[in-house]
């Protein structure tokens, strides 16, 4: 296979992959911004960032809990916003620079323009190389948002909140001696961390699973569900102000009764559908996808070369 062809075909993978990627991609498909139910191209990261140099200033303050709040706060505006900016960009230049190249590559595999051909490689190396750094920051942005950031969701009454963090089997907190311990609160400054990550929404415990719905009507998990004990929320409020042990006393002595090694967390925030699951795979397909556009570029540039070096062997 010729320098030409393998030009042609590098140019038309980048084409492919990044219609499908505009097709699937969590900004530009308006999928995040109808999930979250804010743009992150809106968000002021300026703001955040004078609210943490605000909270560094002030007198005794206690470098974890900024380093938790304040300053996660303003990381994860930078990265949600860059992630909006750089899907945008760099999606319709690997649009453009694919359907131009494409055109070029194609009309010289039929003896179109021949004499063209140097300028054509020249074209390729320079696009190569720009789309390979837009769609590398893109994938670096896109990375950052799924693996460290708390995901955010709007309820079916508009109401923008966290969401909480359970095992496989929807237990929030585990018997621990006399006591009942949360699960996931790994320091008591870092008040997300019983909330999920992007990462974690594509795991069955965050979407619709008929298998736990059958199993909440048995009394193993029935009479050790947070909201039919104690009330609506009140273990979750326990673990959200990182109250790591909980005493027996606290959440009713129902649960030692009904010899509970795990607390489940209420039934109402069971899943009935699967949104999570899809804007978790659009984020992992789209991040595979634009590596792939990211080793296309890479041919699309160095084939570019060859062809600008030698345009007699296209």
């Amino acid at each position: 296979m010729g320098k030409g062809t393998l030009f042609f075909c590098c140019a038309s993978c980048i084409l492919l992959l990044t219609i499908i990627n505009l097709s699937i991609g969590p900004i530009v498909s308006g999928t995040l911004k109808n999930f979250v139910g804010l743009d992150f191209g809106t968000l002021n990261c300026k703001k955040a960032k004078d609210d943490w140099d605000n909270a560094k200033d002030q007198p005794n303050a206690n470098d974890d809990l900024i380093k938790y709040s304040y300053e996660y706060s303003y990381d994860a505006c930078q990265r949600e916003k860059g992630m909006h900016d750089m899907e945008y960009t760099a999606f319709i230049f690997d649009v453009v620079i694919g359907f131009i190249c494409g055109i070029l590559g194609l009309l010289h595999i039929f003896e179109v323009k021949k004499d063209f051909v140097s300028n054509t490689g020249l074209i390729g190396l320079i696009c190569g190389v720009i789309g390979f750094v837009l769609t590398f920051v893109y994938v670096i942005f896109n990375g950052l948002v799924y693996t460290t950031v708390y995901a955010m969701k709007k309820n079916n009454n508009g109401i923008i909140g966290f969401i909480y963090k359970r095992d496989g089997d929807y237990a929030i907190a585990e018997k621990d001696g006399d006591n009942y311990k949360c699960l996931y609160n790994d320091n008591q400054y870092n008040f997300l961390s019983i909330y999920a990550k992007f990462s974690d929404l594509g795991k069955k415990q965050y979407n619709y699973d008929k298998d736990i719905i059958k199993d909440y009507t048995t009394d193993q998990i029935r009479n050790c569900i947070e909201d039919n004990i104690v009330g609506s929320s009140y273990i979750v409020d326990k673990c959200d102000r990182k109250e790591q042990l909980i005493s027996g006393t606290d959440i009713s002595n129902n649960y030692k009764t009904n010899n509970c090694e795990m607390i489940y967390i209420q039934q109402s925030l069971l899943e009935s559908g699967i949104e999570n699951k899809d804007l978790s795979d659009r984020f992992l397909t789209t991040l595979i996808l634009s590596l792939f556009v990211c080793l296309a570029s890479i041919g699309l540039a160095l084939f570019g070369f060859l062809l600008f070096r030698t345009p007699g062997d296209f």
